[in-house]
């Protein structure tokens, strides 16, 4: 499964539900990717940049970073956004099923899993810097540094998630010269959500609950994980003007809670929404279509179930955000 950051855990089970299945670890060098991965961005200054990043640590590059590789997906999106084509990337089948909002551009070399990956791999493609985030563990960041300059962003807090998106971006933006790109994506996300709010209001379901939630089997078991008003998801949907039914409490970064299907039944009337790919299944669809709590639940008889175009990742950067609105306004108000 590819449903989760690499690091973050919401519990011990659905740590161990959540083992990432990498796309394995390859560490002959790739001068294809290496021609393929300059920065699509021509504001980059030729002067030098110095930063604090998310661990407290100072960065300086002698210019702007334009050979760049990627440990998570967030920041991967981030990059290709702002118009740097990332010259390494991890897991990149399991991004470009997850992340269709921002489709990678050239050939970046696949340098292992998120949770781990490639020092030797990352090092052959000779970045002039690599993003990290702080879901890496020290060690491997410690690794890292050895062979290259490294930025860690944060990637997620319950407290502040949209704060929280449009900080690593702008990080990102500054150590890649693409500042005024930046600016440009920001401002197409509060038009979207501004969009978004007001195509809900228009058709009546302004201050509407909403649960949004995905899913996993585990030995026969659906666990479904519900996105806390604590999430990125939430944080979007509140801006909508939507309320989150959830009454779960998410985990400090990512703001996800666990629950099963009898779990539901506290839900009551709401928008049940979800996203699933068909890569890893649909148990909302396949699981759970003929048992008899879900059959019983309010949202279910009212034909109140959304699911979601595949492609949206969950915890990605605007963009992604961008293209989870128009998939959720859709749904709601078809």
């Amino acid at each position: 499964m590819r449903r989760l950051p690499a690091a973050a855990t919401v519990s011990a089970a659905v740590a161990a539900a959540l083992v990432l299945a990498g796309c394995g670890t390859t560490e002959k060098s790739d001068d294809s990717a290496k021609s393929s991965s300059t920065a699509g961005s021509s504001t980059a200054a030729a002067g030098p940049v110095t930063l604090t990043d998310a661990s407290g640590t100072t960065v300086h590059l002698d210019h702007p970073a334009t050979r760049v590789v990627a440990t998570e997906w967030d920041v991967v999106e981030d990059l290709v956004a702002l118009g740097v084509a990332p010259a390494g990337v991890a897991d990149v089948k399991g991004y470009t099923t997850w992340d269709k909002a921002a489709p990678l551009t050239g050939s970046p070399k696949d340098i292992g899993t998120r949770g781990e990956p490639s020092t030797d791999t990352i090092a052959a493609l000779t970045p002039d810097l690599v993003v990290a985030t702080t879901d890496l563990s020290a060690s491997v960041i410690k690794q890292l540094r050895k062979v290259s300059t490294v930025l860690v962003v944060k990637p997620a807090d319950a407290a502040d998630q949209i704060g929280t998106m449009t900080k690593g971006l702008d990080l990102i933006a500054k150590a890649t010269g693409t500042t005024a790109k930046a600016t440009e994506v920001k401002n197409a996300f509060t038009a979207k959500v501004a969009d978004g709010a007001a195509k809900l209001k228009a058709a009546g379901l302004a201050g509407k609950k909403v649960a949004f939630a995905d899913s996993y089997v585990v030995s026969n078991q659906v666990t479904v994980r519900g996105y806390t008003s604590g999430s990125l998801i939430g944080a979007v949907n509140e801006e909508l003007g939507l309320k989150n039914a959830w009454t779960l409490k998410g985990d400090k970064a990512y703001g996800l809670a666990s629950t099963d299907v009898e779990g539901l039944t506290g839900l009551g009337d709401v928008q049940f929404v979800y996203e699933q790919n068909d890569s890893d299944g649909d148990p909302f669809a396949t699981n759970l279509a003929k048992n008899a709590v879900w059959k019983s639940l309010a949202f279910v008889k009212a034909g109140q179930v959304h699911r979601l175009p595949d492609g949206m990742w969950m915890f990605g950067g605007p963009e992604s955000m961008e293209a989870y609105i128009d998939g959720l306004v859709a749904a709601l108000t078809k």
